[in-house]
């Protein structure tokens, strides 16, 4: 059989990359995905802005019988591991993507300890379904996992294998997350083989399921009661540095995912993205979502430009940018990266709500204007673009100097769970995220093995979208126009709105989100401006508390904050303004019971002008919202446990025993002149 003939027949099966191993091998060559993923480096003038595909149904699917042109609000995970990942498989996860996405929807998983006959012996089941899901197993070691643990395989009884296979999961795990940090990263030949072909084809299979599994489970009924998108993760670790990105696709028109083995820089990961999905003429549409920057020692967002000769090429780039990447995870269960105080280059007063689930404790040491390296092993300097708020001003810094803001990022959270349950964030049922490496409460509290974990981990975050209905299109649209904010696990939801004429009383318009977006953007959106006759922006912000459930019971809100941050002769500057509720409401909790005093807000709204605005500064504003204080998990799971059989973190005054659950709104952006 010809290329030509395989390559037809490739396209009906959706086999993407076995397909292009027999087109390549038909042809004579031996690479299993377009060898300018492999071996380019991005033209700077090649990448044009991303364009979005047209909103509609391109899937087959009955139209959703509820459609809101204001818009509802969806709550979802978007960073999920299963027993497809090398990592939680080797910790005893079998949670196939199939669960996991019923458990989302519902359904009750079985997770480690595992008991004589291989099956779990704790159960954890959703209080509250989610509304959308990714599963986003790592694209790396897809085949090598299948072909480890398949017993027959070409290479099970190879060495990797056998280690990957034994008793004790850390030394496979190191060795296999080690292979992810050289500037070249290698598969295992006695594994793959040395042309990889045989982890590629077993990946092609694994692909093909975990499609399968995410087609299957979405609701394409006019009841739309469930989303669930085809997606993985890409996990470059440039000198043990996270430079994690999760990959999201619009429907399910997707190609084979790229691995660091194929594109061993996030820019190759976006040119490939373009060429196989963007450009590929199929109705394909993906977006990235970086994660964990609080473990880059100053990467993720470091300011660069690779290859770029000119200012031009510099804008085309990053241009390209932030159309691939619109969004970023701020929360997720390796903590926060909102915000770091003391942190270099940053003017300002210090904001207590940046100590929120810190990843790396006091002292630390300042990157200043470099790089480190080894932030994965909670190691290394610390940089102010390790976090979401530098990250924003050195967009600022940008678009100031090149007219494009490459960092024009959204704001999301998700769990990063690895035991296939996605939503699993309420603080007093957390039973660990990892297998047998966090699942019993001696491990959660105690000295963790393989990185920092213990009591820095927690159960993670939500990601919260406001969309017309609850359907591929529509939920992706929204993340893609960065409509969408990030909670720490609650379900506050809350709306935020910009504009310059927006009147005091409107929190009283019971139209008050029609007038809001007749009147200016929501967040995610940039202000044209300052609008003749307006001395400064106004903002709208409406939040309301989570609901809770019976396993959950609702949590007041505390208070409102605008975080803004502004450039002024090129320095950048941060400031908190509280501008609803109150910090000083008496709201307490008991850290021995958990019992709560809650005077605080069933909803809070406040129209806000800006006291500091400069028409000629470019800035940002987003909104945190916080509740009232509530017991975090260390606290459930040491007051459950016999004073006697409490591990010495239970009386550690470092461990946090309480925490204000929040959400993060995505910014909305003031531009001078445009």
């Amino acid at each position: 059989m010809g290329a030509r003939s395989l390559w037809l027949v490739c396209i009906g099966l959706r086999l993407w990359v076995f397909c292009l191993v027999l087109v390549a091998a038909a042809c004579g060559g031996g690479d299993a995905v377009p060898p300018s993923v492999l071996t380019a480096t991005p033209n700077p003038t090649a990448f044009p802005a991303v364009t979005p595909t047209p909103t509609g149904y391109i899937e087959a699917r009955e139209p959703c019988a509820e459609h809101n042109a204001l818009r509802n609000v969806y709550f979802g995970d978007l960073h999920v591991h299963t027993t497809n990942s090398f990592d939680a498989h080797a910790f005893d996860v079998a949670t196939t993507p199939e669960q996991a996405l019923r458990f989302a929807k519902g359904d009750p998983v079985s997770l480690p300890p595992l008991d004589a006959n291989g099956r779990g012996t704790q159960t954890l089941r959703l209080d509250r379904p989610l509304d959308f899901t990714a599963v986003t197993d790592h694209s790396e070691y897809l085949g090598e996992v299948d072909v480890c643990t398949t017993p027959g395989s070409p290479t099970y009884d190879s060495a990797t294998c056998q280690l990957y296979r034994a008793d004790d999961p850390y030394p496979a795990v190191r060795q296999f997350g080690v292979r992810f940090t050289p500037r070249k990263p290698q598969r295992f030949p006695d594994v793959c083989g040395s042309d990889s072909q045989l982890c590629l084809q077993s990946a092609a299979v694994v692909w093909q399921r975990v499609q399968d599994a995410a087609n299957a489970a979405y609701d394409r009924s006019a009841s739309c009661a469930f989303t669930s998108f085809v997606a993985y993760e890409y996990s470059a670790s440039t000198g043990a540095s996270t430079l994690h990105r999760n990959v999201i696709f619009r429907n399910d028109r997707v190609p084979f995912p790229i691995s660091v083995f194929e594109a061993a820089t996030p820019q190759l990961l976006w040119a490939g993205l373009k060429e196989m999905c963007l450009d590929a003429g199929t109705g394909c549409d993906v977006l990235a979502i970086p994660h964990n920057s609080n473990e880059s020692n100053g990467k993720m967002f470091f300011v660069e430009y690779p290859g770029a000769n000119s200012i031009d090429d510099q804008r085309a780039q990053a241009a390209f940018r932030v159309g691939m990447e619109p969004l970023v995870e701020i929360y997720q269960h390796k903590g926060s990266s909102e915000c770091l105080n003391g942190i270099s280059g940053i003017l300002g007063a210090p904001d207590e709500a940046c100590e929120f689930e810190r990843r790396r404790p006091a002292p630390i040491q300042d990157c200043g204007d470099g790089t480190g390296q080894t932030g994965a092993a909670g190691q290394g300097c610390v940089s102010r673009l390790d976090y979401v708020r530098g990250a924003l001003l050195a967009g600022l810094k940008e678009d100031e100097r090149l007219g494009v803001n490459p960092y024009r990022l959204g704001i999301i959270a998700s769990t990063d769970t690895h035991n296939g349950t996605p939503g699993a964030t309420n603080e007093s049922t957390f039973i660990g995220h990892r297998g047998t490496d966090d699942d019993t409460p001696a491990k959660q509290l105690g000295t963790p093995v393989l990185t920092d974990g213990g009591v820095v981990f927690s159960p993670g975050g939500l990601t919260g979208v406001w969309a017309e209905e609850n359907s591929r299109p529509s939920i992706f649209d929204a993340l893609r126009r960065r409509e969408v904010y990030g909670t720490s696990g609650t379900r506050i939801a809350v709306r935020f709105f910009g504009g310059w004429n927006y009147p005091e009383n409107l929190c009283g318009d019971p139209d008050l989100i029609r007038r809001a977006y007749s009147g200016g953007v929501p967040m995610g959106g940039v202000l044209a401006g300052p609008q003749p006759g307006s001395a400064a922006p106004t903002f709208v912000i409406s939040a309301l508390r989570d609901p809770g459930s019976a396993q959950r019971p609702s949590t007041p809100l505390q208070r409102l904050q605008i975080i803004k941050g502004w450039i002024d002769n090129g320095d950048m500057h941060q400031q908190v303004f509280d501008v609803a509720g109150d910090a000083n409401n008496g709201a307490t909790v008991d850290e021995t019971t958990c019992v709560t005093q809650d005077p605080g807000a069933d909803a809070l709204c406040t129209v806000w002008t800006d006291p500091t605005f400069d028409p000629a500064q470019h800035a940002f504003y987003y909104v945190r919202v916080l509740e009232n204080p509530t017991c975090r998990w260390t606290a459930y799971v040491c007051n459950r446990l016999a004073p006697a059989d409490r591990p010495p973190a239970c009386s550690d005054p470092k461990t946090p025993k309480a925490i204000h659950e929040r959400a993060w709104t995505s910014p909305i952006w003031y531009e001078p002149g445009t």
